[in-house]
């Protein structure tokens, strides 16, 4: 049997439990097809680039599948049907990646960016002296700059 990255984007107006049936519905389908799916993986409501079909988010949800190429047809097929999944994606892999995907472990990495020390009250940072590489410039009032 093939494996398969199966990702769908669900409408940003579910709630975390229809979108978690989703992707149990889409597990049905390729079990009834007498294939599996290794892992489900729930990337949770993601901004889009773009709008789509007048959403700015969707709730992101990655399958890795062993199947044949017939039980994949007929998720595309379901899964196109399925007014709720506004955006899918079927990629055939040579094989599957182990442990977490690329977007969970960036979220582990932004994670351990919050674990920095904070830099504090920076206090008064009293005058910086003339800075020389700037010249000597008039300054500009604020009604002058309105007009521009």
């Amino acid at each position: 049997m093939a494996l398969y990255e199966h990702v769908f984007l669900a409408r940003q107006d579910l709630a975390q439990a229809q979108v978690d049936a989703l992707a149990e519905i889409a597990t049905k389908i390729v079990e009834d097809g007498k294939g599996k799916v290794v892992k489900t993986e729930s990337w949770g409501l993601r901004g889009l680039a773009y709008r789509i079909a007048k959403n700015r988010k969707a709730h992101y949800v990655l399958l890795q599948i062993d199947a044949p190429a017939g039980v994949v047809a007929e998720l595309e097929r379901q899964t196109g049907i399925n007014e709720d999944i506004i955006r899918y994606m079927t990629v055939r892999v040579d094989e599957l990646e182990a442990g977490p995907s690329a977007m969970m472990r960036r979220g582990e990495r932004e994670g351990r960016r919050g674990d920095r020390p904070d830099r504090g009250d920076r206090g008064d940072r009293g005058d910086r002296g003339d800075r020389g590489d700037r010249g000597d410039r008039p300054r500009r009032d604020r009604d002058d700059r309105d007009a521009a």
